[in-house]
């Protein structure tokens, strides 16, 4: 989805309720996913299969709402740092005069928030200077999912898997709440 000035990119809306825990934070939708209206739909993303390994679920096969559902059902929300900005192609290199997504103001929306991942240094080094400290919630940088980020897979699984543990205990410590 692009508006009609140019090369102004618009990103999504949240994938959250009142139940999300962990949020994780991309940088801008690449031309894939704005096309297909989706969180992550370039084929050699690896966010899906990322995700899902940190869940212990196959996400890949599903269709894509079933996926949101899967994520919003464990807790886990989904947005963007950059609500819009200029790029031509889908590389974080390219963005340009980027409008902030208001992430205080969903955070604050957001009683049950533990922590925040970024998925990618861009998303991470915006995210960070956005939200600032907020307090109880935790944050965390996470290798992009992008194929464009050059380490294998096996290392990417290696250190997204480090939300598992969170999620485990966010899932039991709410269950007795």
């Amino acid at each position: 989805m692009t508006d009609h000035t140019g090369d102004r990119r618009l990103g999504f809306a949240p994938v959250v309720d009142t139940e999300t825990r962990l949020l994780i934070l991309g940088s801008l939708p690449g031309d894939a996913s704005l096309r297909a209206a989706q969180y992550y739909a370039h084929p050699r993303n690896a966010f899906w299969p990322l995700i899902g390994g940190v869940l212990g679920e196959d996400l890949v096969t599903l269709r894509y709402e079933q996926r949101l559902d899967r994520l919003k059902a464990r807790g886990v929300g989904l947005w963007d740092v950059i609500a819009s900005a200029e790029r031509s192609g889908s590389l974080d290199a390219a963005i340009r005069s980027p409008e902030a997504a208001d992430l205080r103001g969903l955070i604050g929306s957001l009683p049950r928030l533990r922590a925040v991942a970024f998925n990618g240094k861009l998303a991470a080094k915006l995210g960070r200077r956005i939200i600032g400290d907020v307090a109880g919630v935790g944050l965390i940088d996470l290798p992009s999912s992008s194929p464009a980020h050059a380490i294998p897979l096996a290392g990417k699984a290696n250190i997204w898997n480090s939300l598992t543990d969170l999620i485990e205990r966010q899932v039991s410590c709410c269950k007795a709440a």
